[in-house]
């Protein structure tokens, strides 16, 4: 294997499915252990399954494995999805990690166990630019001893591990797309657009990712019978829609971007707003938004709209 690859063992596939075909995220309740050597991107990996809306617990004692597995519900509101970081940080507690296991097994709890790990040299150079010890480092010890140490002790899980990612050449997106592949969610989460209409006066949205300045429109503050209603009102999103290039500029717009948003997901980026402004944030930007909400919604994508200057003078 090298450096930057992930293997998988022998009952799991990289596409993400049991040997009989079936997604590994719709087995049902899902219980997946996050060990590792300290360094090797633990945190990283427990924050992209976070990310992906898993209940996450860090640094857990092994004896509470099995009562945690427990909470784990079908149905409901409960946790469906649970990850639990064990490694060498239980200290003492660590040892009782097989039994804790073999618990799991007695009584027929399935888990997973995706194993981090990277060349010494390469958690040596990350623990001396982060400065802070080794877990397993004895006063006046040497990085590398502990590390050499969390091995041993770690070997018998990482033979055990369904997934055993090496981070040595990973940059922290590549590894949480890595573990996103090991348990086969990414597609299950879908991309979310907020689309927030505004006024420049007031300031550009500073969570904005993306922004359209809809000011080349006439507005329609000038016109007798407008000035009063906002582009949530029949009268003013016909008039900004019929102006020449309104629809022409947002139906261009859109599918423009159709093709660019999968990217986001892509990049580890579920959430993006697309802010739409105007002078005021009342009637041009307010009617754009509804209508690039209707556009996208209508494309499958789940879309919040905000109208975040509608009430101000």
């Amino acid at each position: 294997m090298t450096d930057n690859e992930i293997e998988f063992s022998d009952d799991t596939s990289p596409e993400g499915l049991d040997l009989g075909g079936q997604p590994l995220a719709d087995r049902g309740p899902e219980l997946v252990i996050i060990s590792g050597l300290s360094g090797a991107g633990r945190t990283r990996a427990a924050n992209a399954l976070e990310d992906l809306d898993w209940y996450v617990v860090d640094n857990l004692p092994p004896r509470m494995l099995s009562a945690l597995a427990g909470m784990m519900t079908t149905t409901g509101e409960g946790v469906h999805r649970l990850a639990a970081v064990v490694d060498v940080r239980s200290k003492a507690y660590f040892h009782e990690l097989e039994a804790a296991l073999q618990e799991l097994r007695d009584t027929s709890i399935s888990y997973r166990i995706i194993f981090l790990d990277a060349q010494d040299q390469v958690l040596v150079r990350r623990y001396e630019a982060n400065r802070r010890p080794h877990p397993l480092q004895r006063d006046g010890g040497r990085i590398i001893d502990a590390i050499k140490t969390e091995r041993s002790l770690l070997e018998p899980l990482r033979r055990q591990a369904d997934v055993i990612i090496n981070t040595s050449e990973l940059n922290v997106h590549d590894l949480s797309r890595q573990v996103q592949q090991s348990v086969a969610v990414q597609e299950s989460r879908p991309l979310r657009l907020t689309i927030m209409s505004f006024g420049f006066k007031y300031g550009l949205p500073v969570d904005a990712d993306i922004v359209l300045d809809m000011r080349f429109l006439a507005n329609p503050y000038w016109v007798p019978g407008l000035r009063h209603l906002t582009g949530r009102d029949d009268p003013v999103a016909d008039y900004v829609l019929g102006l020449e290039g309104a629809k022409e500029f947002l139906d261009g717009w859109v599918e423009l971007y159709l093709k660019v948003l999968p990217n986001y997901l892509r990049e580890l980026k579920p959430y993006v707003t697309i802010a739409v402004g105007c002078t005021g944030g009342k009637h041009r930007s307010v009617a754009s938004a509804e209508y690039l909400s209707a556009a996208f919604g209508a494309h499958g994508y789940p879309v919040k709209t905000i109208h975040r200057d509608l009430g101000k003078e």
